[in-house]
């Protein structure tokens, strides 16, 4: 009997793909294949895919519906037997999960705080720095909460794309954004 290939299933997103990667590289450590039998252990692969919340990339998250944006693609792969294993962001993963799914695993977790990553050449260092009506650009409605309370004189807007979309939008000369968190 040749070795199990159990495929890991993640988002297209340069950001998906590295994680996905980094619980590959996890899952290899703990369960190595066997060298020079072909016989024993398991192999690991990957498939990435666009999700109707990569596609859509005009409209503000929370016009656009629930956390199945991210996940409803990758989940019925998975239901159909296509890939074993979905790896997401838990920010991204429905409170309920769908009939017949687990959590399998968290990774530990990494650094959880938000960025600052300012218009380039720029000298701001935080938002206080920032102009009096600045914009600074997020995907996060809670996170605009909050910062609308302790930032008045700043303005937030929707931005929306994966990490290097929104850094060309950040640095476009024309843009309206100072800065993205």
């Amino acid at each position: 009997m040749s070795p199990r290939n159990f495929v890991l299933a993640s988002r297209a997103s340069q950001l998906a793909q590295v994680q996905t990667n980094i619980v590959l590289a996890s899952l290899q450590k703990q369960f190595p294949s066997q060298q020079g039998d072909d016989q024993a252990g398991q192999t690991f692969s990957t498939s990435f895919m666009s999700t109707a919340g990569d596609k859509n990339q005009s409209q503000a998250l929370y016009l656009l519906g629930g956390k199945a944006l991210w996940t409803k693609e990758l989940e019925v792969a998975l239901q159909d037997g296509t890939v074993d294993i979905l790896v997401h962001s838990l920010k991204d993963v429905p409170t309920t999960l769908p009939s017949g799914f687990q959590l399998g695993a968290i990774l530990e977790r990494e650094d959880p705080a938000d960025s600052l990553v300012v218009k380039q050449g720029k000298p701001w260092k935080s938002l206080d720095d920032l102009p009096d009506g600045s914009v600074v650009g997020t995907s996060s409605v809670r996170r605009v909460a909050q910062l609308k309370r302790k930032f008045p004189k700043l303005q937030f807007s929707d931005v929306r794309g994966n990490l290097n979309t929104r850094l060309a939008k950040l640095d476009d000369p024309n843009g309206p954004y100072a800065a993205l968190i």
